[in-house]
């Protein structure tokens, strides 16, 4: 997860100034309401899968996790991130997906030095026009920043970086059983945090697949979206994040909503924290409505201990069968 330009987290109530018949007036704006959960309609939730039918298995997730955190930090522009991206390529294009690697440069934050980045581009039913959109990062921090006692230690971000990357990798396992006409894209964003202070740039390779999207538009359109991002802790809380409940309140709407149908309590029906991350350039650039899945509050965020021991399968699967789920009915609808 990357921390915003100043802090990640935003008050829930913001006070402006504004002018009332040019008089002086205070006024409160206040947070959205939490989005209520949609009720099931149509063919696709008429045959609905009970919480175990779904297939997900949170076991196999966790050892992708696991064995991404064994490569080591994985920066942007590293060999640790070079690594990552030719297992990515090769296992993904081993289910029979369409792999495709968005280069791009960016300017490294200390020496002003050329970064290479890849946005890893996962197609399955790559020649379908309409398209929906799972979404992480997949760099890790520099360094364990926030970490107490060693602020330049190693960071091999387990929970931030890996878990959303090792559900996408499970739920590739299950995509040609979707048999769907309308295509999904796996998106793996690069330089989400090539940071080393709060003053350098976050969400590079968001920004960047939402500025080409825009400038230069593709055959396909992405109708919804869903990024993952801190979804591994063992002590999971997924309130509906409030930048997703403005700008993609149907798509919050259908996944709290299918949270609660599985009885799947770590997402909360309730309004959590606004946090600044990849989905803002995908709903404010690219106009991709697209909500966070994200836990506000994992204590080893950005320090040494964001370690495979602090997430557990049962996170993962609970997370993925949701989002299985979700991506079985909106592709049928």
């Amino acid at each position: 997860m990357a921390s915003a330009a100043s802090p990640k987290w935003y008050p829930l109530i913001v006070l402006v100034l504004c002018a009332v018949a040019g008089l002086g007036a205070v006024a409160m704006l206040r947070p959205p309401s939490p989005v209520a959960p949609v009720v099931d309609e149509g063919k696709a939730e008429a045959a609905a899968p009970r919480y175990a039918e779904i297939p997900f298995d949170g076991a196999s997730a966790m050892a992708h996790l696991e064995s991404l955190c064994k490569i080591g930090p994985r920066p942007s522009g590293s060999e640790g991130m070079r690594v990552q991206q030719d297992a990515l390529e090769k296992y993904f294009t081993g289910l029979g997906a369409k792999v495709v690697r968005q280069k791009f440069q960016a300017r490294h934050p200390l020496d002003g030095s050329a970064v290479e980045l890849a946005n890893l581009i996962i197609s399955w039913n790559p020649d379908s026009r309409e398209r929906f959109l799972l979404c992480a990062h997949y760099d890790t921090r520099p360094f364990p920043d926030r970490d107490p006692v060693n602020p330049r230690g190693k960071f091999v971000g387990a929970n931030d970086g890996a878990a959303g990357t090792a559900i996408l990798m499970e739920l590739g396992r299950h995509m040609a059983a979707l048999k769907s006409r309308r295509g999904v894209d796996f998106v793996l964003f690069d330089g989400e945090e090539l940071v080393f202070s709060e003053r350098d740039r976050y969400f590079l390779g968001s920004e960047y697949f939402a500025q080409n999207y825009r400038a230069d538009p593709p055959t396909h359109r992405y109708r919804q979206g869903v990024l993952l991002d801190l979804v591994g802790d063992k002590d999971l809380h997924l309130p509906q994040e409030q930048y997703s409940v403005r700008y993609a309140p149907a798509v919050v709407g259908d996944v709290w909503g299918i949270a609660r149908r599985l009885n799947v309590a770590e997402f909360h029906q309730v309004l959590g924290q606004a946090v600044r991350d990849d989905h803002l350039p995908l709903n404010e650039i690219a106009h991709i409505p697209t909500a966070d899945i994200i836990d506000f509050d994992y204590p080893h965020w950005h320090t040494e201990g964001d370690l495979p021991d602090k997430c557990s399968a049962g996170s993962l699967e609970k997370v993925g069968r949701v989002v299985h789920e979700w991506l079985r009915v909106v592709v049928q609808r």
